[in-house]
């Protein structure tokens, strides 16, 4: 079996450190993959700083031209990318294509926004003693960014940090999962392919003691996390005077409310809920629901969940659930479930596991402090929970140590605005599930689930510096 090789300028190289990566749906192995060392990340640093001297000069057409000859390449490799996606991430392959062509779109979305980016004219004769001034702003690229991405999405959320770097005129270091590391390798190879200038992209797999230098290393000006809550908080406490965007977990809230369209809301709640088994950070995980008409929705939503919401081979069309990320995610969803029975809670379908799958579950009766209601479970699991009002339903979601998305089932536009303005999230989603995202949305969270948002103008914006000039006309 071909090892993998990963890549630091031009140059694929290799290490004596090799990683297998495993197939979790059927056991086997996919490859292997040389992991980097202390060494190779100083030599990527170096390699990075180097680039930036002249990354930083390109003009905004020719770093437009790299990323559409970028998402052009990407459009030729769809197959090759999901079909990594698939079988080192158990994602379902409806899923996985789906995610190449997000990265596709999120490439297009950097290619036009780096024509327009820019700065603003500010007036200065705001006063009697400033009348014959005026200025302007200017953005500027920071240096090397560090890019850490996670295995439930391990192409699109690697592009949203790989696009808006190039885009911006920036250089990065990114360190894929290593539970899937082909498709940032595959990446590589095309941005490479695409005419980007040596060292604007390193990819590096490693074990997370070789990479601790994209934390603590003063040369490195920005690092852009996506994982979980207690590593990511741990790396902002060390990381120095480097910028940080942290993209983390979620146990999103979805709130039914009594005039809510059940016919819509109950298959979009069911899909966001159970899509790649529950494993992406703005996956449905608790249902609020009126009580007016909670008995109604919970008999509904637990027969569409039976009936429509298939569990299987990855590989097949219609697959929705597939296998957990690894053994240790399977066993913990399981434990969780278990002592949220023994404390009174009631499963009303699914609730087994056979080694990495895991049957799409609801439940009810959870009390607050349960794991598999106040943790981020990232498994198919979902709470239901009565509520008398809707102040009462925006008070329970918001009874959450994260905050990230949360959807809204209603047409009461006097209850819309009240969950806009009272909802302690980053994103209300209004008629649809938490589980929505365009890839030129702000995309992030509060409180556990992190700051600073993704999209691309506005990571775009944490990429870069704003600096203003001012004109003295009078002379």
């Amino acid at each position: 079996m071909e090892i993998k090789k990963f890549l630091i300028g031009d140059k694929w190289r290799s290490s004596d450190n090799i990683a297998e990566v495993i197939n979790p749906y059927n056991g086997e192995i996919v490859c292997k993959v040389y992991n980097a060392q202390k060494s190779d990340f100083e030599d990527a640093i170096v390699s990075s700083q180097q680039a930036f001297e002249q990354t930083k000069k390109l003009s905004r057409f020719k770093r437009s031209e790299v990323l559409k000859n970028i998402y052009t390449l990407l459009e030729k490799r769809k197959n090759e990318f999901a079909e990594a996606i698939q079988n080192e991430a158990g994602k379902p392959v409806t899923y996985a294509k789906a995610e190449v062509d997000r990265a596709i779109i999120t490439f297009k979305l950097a290619s036009e926004d780096v024509l327009r980016f820019g700065g603003e004219v500010i007036p200065m004769d705001i006063s009697a003693s400033t009348a014959g001034y005026t200025s302007l702003t200017s953005r500027f690229p920071i240096g090397v960014i560090a890019g850490i991405s996670p295995f439930n999405f391990p192409l699109n959320l690697a592009v949203h940090k790989v696009a808006p770097s190039i885009a911006t005129g920036n250089t990065m270091i990114l360190k894929p999962p290593p539970q899937a590391p082909s498709a940032a390798l595959l990446l590589a190879e095309v941005a490479l392919e695409a005419g980007i200038i040596p060292g604007t992209l390193n990819v590096l797999p490693s074990l997370p003691d070789q990479a601790d230098c994209l934390v603590t290393d003063e040369r490195i000006k920005m690092l852009t996390f996506t994982g979980s809550a207690k590593v990511g908080w741990d790396m902002k406490a060390r990381c120095g005077k480097k910028k940080v965007c942290l993209e983390l977990g979620g146990n999103a809230a979805a709130i039914v409310h009594k005039d809510a369209n059940l016919d819509f809301a109950i298959p979009r709640l069911a899909i966001g809920g159970y899509s790649y088994a529950g494993q992406v950070c703005i996956s449905v995980q608790r249902i609020l629901v009126d009580r007016q008409i909670y008995d109604t929705f919970s008999e509904k939503f637990v027969d569409y969940v039976k009936n429509k919401v298939k569990m299987g081979n990855p590989a097949d069309n219609d697959t929705v659930v597939g296998p957990l990320i690894n053994d240790t995610a399977a066993i913990r969803t399981e434990a969780w479930l278990k002592i949220a029975q023994d404390r009174g809670a009631r499963i009303l379908t699914g609730g087994k596991r056979n080694g990495r799958m895991f049957e799409p579950t609801v439940v009810d009766l959870v009390k607050p402090e349960m794991e598999i209601n106040c943790q981020e479970v990232f498994a198919p699991i979902t709470v239901l929970v009565p509520y008398d009002s809707f102040e009462e339903a925006i008070s329970i979601a918001n009874d959450s140590t994260y905050g990230l998305q949360a959807g809204v089932f209603t047409n009461d536009l006097k209850n819309i605005f009240y969950a806009n303005n009272n909802l302690e999230v980053g994103g209300v989603i209004i008629n649809d599930y938490p589980t929505f995202r365009v890839d030129n949305m702000p995309y992030g969270g509060i409180k556990d689930s992190g700051f600073g948002r993704e999209g691309l103008k506005y990571a775009m914006e944490d990429m870069t510096e704003l600096k203003i000039m001012v004109i003295n006309l009078n002379n």
